[in-house]
């Protein structure tokens, strides 16, 4: 039976959505352009659960920011400060293994780890901060480098993307995260982030890193002074470049925190742009599988409606997440494994633990074991 929504001018998208049919950029523009937020979220709700049934992944992972030092003065950014700050900082390579192993006990599967542009930390450095994690936690997957750190450290090493990359991944580099994308639109780019790679650059940054078989995540920033053609542009792009290599796994949609940057004039985004995003990122990238509700970035209460909005990961345990702490985020920087199985059991949703590449994790109190 058909739902009685709101918008009329959703029935054809609903009709698309039962179908399995792809949307079009005139679809993505009619979602974002209707404040029928229920209609969105129950066909969005439909795509979730026909993908993931009633499963909510999540990961124990931790956060690992090496510097906060970055060459770059992007107006969005409430975290990379010059070298010359009295507050920046630079971890050595010990401080980073340590940072890796405190608070270890929780066993986590994945270290994320992403940091400033710094102007004299090189390739062989990070190749030497990879190869030390490897060595002290071998079982450990390590997430690291957003497409923009990739460019830059080839830029500096005067090697090619491809070389780089090479040369991360035979260090201990398992996959990337997704950041740095903001808004594709070079409009906006030009006012956020015009110290940035631009989105063409991007897109061929994460091309070159799945044609070496590493998986990458990919994000979006929104709620700052894009438009809604702004955003389904990037959500399109996003899917031509799966639909090109597969190398996508998770699409995070990222709430800009204006506190503490130049665009602090800016209003913060409301629940309801949350749930909106989370939703219409569902129903557009028809072929990445897995749609995280970041808490940290959108509150765990957020988060957790997320997972009836399209939805279905809602991160993991994080620990000492700086990015969007500095930027006024005012979720804790830690959940610890049992808040997450709490949060995700009270949406109706099966918790079900995931390594980086969603491989499920069984796990006894001191050991866990990824089920290849």
């Amino acid at each position: 039976m058909q739902p009685n929504f709101e918008d009329q001018r959703l029935v054809p998208i609903l009709e698309k959505v039962v179908a399995g049919t792809r949307l079009s950029f005139d679809d993505g523009l009619s979602l974002y352009r209707s404040q029928d937020l229920l209609a969105i979220g129950y066909m969005a709700n439909i795509v979730r659960e026909r993908l993931h049934g009633s499963r909510t992944y999540f990961n124990v992972n931790r956060h690992i920011n090496p510097t906060d030092v970055c060459v770059a003065s992007c107006r969005l950014c409430a975290f990379g400060k010059k070298a010359r700050d009295p507050k920046a900082y630079t971890m050595s390579l010990e401080q980073v293994w340590e940072t890796a192993g405190r608070g270890y006990s929780e066993a986590a599967t994945e270290f994320h780890i992403v940091g400033g542009l710094h102007p004299e930390l090189t390739v062989d450095w990070f190749c030497q901060m990879l190869r030390g994690l490897k060595e002290r936690f071998p079982q450990v997957h390590l997430k690291a480098f957003t497409m923009v750190e990739i460019s830059f450290l080839a830029q500096r090493a005067k090697l090619s993307i491809r070389e780089t990359l090479q040369r991360l991944k035979d260090a201990g580099m398992d996959s990337m995260p997704g950041g740095g994308a903001e808004i594709f639109s070079e409009r906006v780019r030009r006012i956020i982030c015009d110290h940035k790679i631009d989105g063409d650059e991007w897109l061929n940054v994460a091309r070159e890193a799945h044609g070496i078989g590493l998986k990458s995540n990919c994000t979006m920033l929104y709620g700052h002074i894009e438009n809604d053609e702004d955003r389904v542009d990037h959500l399109v792009r996003l899917r031509s470049l799966q639909d090109d290599t597969n190398g996508l796994v998770t699409f995070i949609p990222l709430a800009f925190h204006p506190d503490n940057t130049a665009l602090a004039h800016l209003d913060k985004t409301t629940g309801f742009m949350d749930l909106k995003n989370i939703a219409i990122s569902r129903l557009m990238l028809d072929n990445i599988p897995h749609i995280k509700a970041y808490w940290i970035m959108m509150t765990p209460r957020i988060a957790q409606i997320a997972q009836r909005f399209g939805a279905n990961d809602i991160d993991g345990t994080v620990v000492e997440e700086k990015i969007y702490r500095d930027a006024g985020s005012e979720s804790g920087q830690s959940l610890r494994r049992a808040e997450l199985l709490r949060l995700i059991r009270e949406s109706g949703r099966e918790p079900f633990e995931r390594d980086t590449l969603y491989r499920p994790v069984e796990r006894t109190e001191t050991h866990f074991t990824v089920l290849v």
